[in-house]
């Protein structure tokens, strides 16, 4: 059985609220962000971002797995510099009351997404796969889109459906205040990706990797072709038949946060059968493209995961030569929680608004942009698609930053083409995510 995974902090626990922008700055998330040197002005506005594991990455049992995701607690993120900067005004801290992280026009911007975000989705169901109950789910996820403009999704409509891991809307596992945020923002990021998109939120009775993955299951057998899981634990010899008893679902894009332990192969981001979603730091720029990443690195023990699996075979279409065994990650999205996202939640916590980093933000992204991109064809393994597209512009390569030391340079490191950090890259569009 596996727990937390190796090196993940304990110093930052706790429950604080989020910095936030000012209520009179509001209107301005639906705009751009402005470019690096105005972000860089606002620099001296500006404290360093403090954050906290969220609650649910610490496992409460033995033998349950970790979500990966950090709450921020203090200072101003890169949407409140980038806010400060546009309009002079220094936001205040601790205030609830408004979004502080990138939004979701902040996001389709960044990779692409713009177009097929507004004419795409429609008809597909994204999976959420969370363990316990988020009792306010969906009235949160109603705040969220209702204050971004985005169409509803709720029950009433056909649009939202909650169960359990067993297919049951009704008898659902016990509630838990640290996996609502998870859930909070699991569903937040599905919706900004992928506005048009069926939402299916499947709760496990808790988080060990047998009702994680029973709840993969029925998210496939009810319909989902698109399957999202931010969490993980340390690898172990029982990887190999997790794969064929839970992710080896073909026709189905699974995706698995990487971690934010920084370098090391976690589970079940090393399944061969699921695309590994690695973390970045995303920042504005003066480019074309209006937008930079690196690679997520906060320290040793805080970053996106990475490395050469102990246990799992190799993929096909992955052809890196040094690890000869499954390589993490294939791909990336932003997770750096001081470049993090807006989040609204409400349960167990001052109701408001929050901002998260971590690879739980970019393994729902990853999932938006493979239902943007369609149904997956049937027999194929979507992991593939964005190897066929390897080099070319429709992947944002990364190719600076580290997520700690590692023996074999592209382990840890990012470089020009592949490497574990960030695989092949971001998303320029919606072409590498498709048939």
């Amino acid at each position: 059985m596996r727990s937390t995974p190796p090196n993940r902090p304990s110093t930052q626990r706790g429950w604080r609220r989020v910095g936030s922008a000012l209520a009179a700055t509001a209107a301005l998330v639906f705009a751009g962000l402005g470019t690096a040197v105005q972000a860089d002005a606002a620099a001296t506005a500006s404290t360093k971002v403090t954050y906290v594991s969220t609650p649910c990455a610490t496992p409460k049992h033995e033998g349950e797995l970790a979500c990966n995701s950090y709450r921020v607690t203090g200072g101003l993120t890169a949407f409140q510099k980038a806010q400060a900067a546009k309009t002079g005004i220094t936001p205040k801290a601790a205030d609830a009351s408004t979004p502080s992280g990138y939004s979701p026009t902040n996001l389709r911007s960044a990779y692409g997404l713009t177009s097929a975000a507004a004419s795409n989705g429609s008809g597909e169901t994204i999976a959420i796969v969370d363990a316990y109950n988020d009792p306010n789910a969906e009235a949160d996820l109603a705040t969220y889109r209702s204050y971004y403009g985005l169409s509803a999704c709720t029950t009433a409509n056909g649009c939202f459906k909650k169960v359990s891991q067993t297919g049951s809307t009704t008898s659902l596992p016990s509630s838990d205040a640290g996996w609502s945020e998870e859930i909070s923002l699991d569903l937040d990021m599905a919706s900004a990706i992928c506005p048009n998109c069926n939402i299916l939120l499947v709760e496990a009775t808790s988080a060990t990797m047998a009702n994680l993955g029973t709840a993969v299951n029925e998210a496939v057998t009810l319909g989902a072709k698109f399957v999202s899981n931010s969490y993980g634990g340390s690898e172990s010899s029982s990887d190999t038949s997790y794969d064929s008893s839970y992710f080896n679902h073909t026709g189905v894009a699974i995706t698995v946060s990487a971690g934010d332990s920084g370098y090391g192969a976690e589970y079940p981001a090393a399944s061969r059968y699921v695309t590994s979603v690695g973390g970045t730091k995303l920042s504005t720029s003066s480019t074309t493209r209006g937008w930079t990443e690196t690679v997520w690195k906060t320290s040793t023990t805080e970053g996106t995961g990475s490395g050469c699996s102990a246990y799992d075979a190799k993929p096909t279409w992955q052809t890196d030569t040094s690890c000869t065994k499954r390589m993490i990650s294939d791909v990336s999205a932003v997770a750096d929680p001081a470049t993090g996202v807006s989040v609204y939640d409400s349960y167990g916590v001052t109701a408001g608004w929050y901002t998260f980093g971590g690879t739980s933000v970019s393994a729902p992204i990853i999932a938006g942009v493979y239902a943007l991109a369609g149904t997956p064809a049937s027999g194929t393994y979507p992991a593939q698609y964005p190897y066929d597209y390897k080099g070319t512009s429709y992947l944002n390569d990364v190719t600076s930053g580290n997520n700690g030391t590692c023996s074999v340079s592209y382990y840890c490191t990012a470089t020009t083409g592949y490497d574990g950090p960030t695989g092949w890259g971001t998303p320029e569009g919606i072409t590498a995510f498709a048939n």
